[in-house]
C-alpha cells in the first residue's frame, strides 16, 4: 500500500495511453469500458478508481495534447522570425505532432464532430476556431510581407493546409519508408514553392 502513491500516476497515465489506442482504432462510441478495462488486464470495477466514465479519460486525452499543440503555435505566432520560416515551423509542428501523438491526433479527426455535440467538450469547437486563426495569421503576414501571392485566398488555403496536413495520420506510420520529417521537407516544398513570390 504505501508504493501507491508513486504508481498511480504512473498506472493513470498507462490506462490512458491503452484507451487512446482503442479510441483511435474503434471509435469513441465503440469502445466500451470494459473493452478498456479488458485491454489493461483490469475489471471494469477497477477502472472506475481511476476515472468516472470514458468521456473522462477522452477528455484528459484530448485537451492534455491540444495544450501541448497550441502551445507551440503560440510560441511560432510570437516569435520574430520572418513569415515563410513561421509557415514551415507551423507545418512541421503538425507532422510531428502526427507523429508522436497519432492516437489523439485520429481521435480528435474521427470523433470531434460527436464529442463536441456535448457540453463538457465544448472546447473542442473553440479549438478548431484558434487553429484556423493560427493558420489564418500566418498566411495573411505572408501575403502580407511580400513572402506569398498577394492574390492568395487565404481561408481557401488555411482549409487546404488543414485537410492535407492532418489526414495523413490515416496513412502516416512511424518507422515507415519517410519519417515525419522527411514528408514535412517534401510537403513544404510542394507548399510554398507553389505559393511563393519567389523559389529560394
Amino acid at each position: 500500500m504505501s508504493t501507491e502513491p508513486s504508481t498511480a500516476p504512473t498506472r493513470r497515465t498507462e490506462l490512458l495511453g491503452i484507451a487512446a489506442g482503442l479510441f483511435a482504432e474503434r471509435g469513441f462510441k465503440n469502445t466500451t469500458v470494459r473493452d478498456i478495462a479488458e485491454a489493461s488486464g483490469i475489471l471494469s470495477g477497477s477502472l472506475y478508481h481511476h476515472f468516472d466514465s470514458k468521456e473522462s479519460m477522452v477528455d484528459e486525452i484530448l485537451s492534455t495534447f491540444q495544450e501541448e499543440l497550441f502551445a507551440a503555435y503560440d510560441a511560432v505566432l510570437a516569435s520574430d522570425d520572418d513569415a515563410r520560416t513561421k509557415i514551415d515551423r507551423a507545418v512541421r509542428l503538425s507532422f510531428e505532432a502526427i507523429d508522436q501523438h497519432p492516437h489523439e491526433v485520429a481521435i480528435f479527426q474521427n470523433d470531434a464532430g460527436y464529442l463536441g455535440g456535448f457540453e463538457r467538450f465544448g472546447y473542442l469547437a473553440e479549438r478548431n476556431a484558434q487553429s484556423r486563426g493560427v493558420w489564418v495569421a500566418l498566411l495573411t503576414e505572408g501575403v502580407e510581407s511580400g513572402a506569398l501571392r498577394d492574390d492568395l485566398d487565404i481561408e481557401l488555403t488555411y482549409r487546404f493546409i488543414r485537410d492535407t496536413v492532418w489526414v495523413a495520420v490515416k496513412w502516416y506510420r512511424p518507422g515507415g519508408k519517410h519519417s515525419h520529417v522527411e514528408i514535412a521537407d517534401q510537403y513544404l516544398t510542394i507548399l510554398l514553392d507553389g505559393i511563393s513570390t519567389e523559389r529560394p
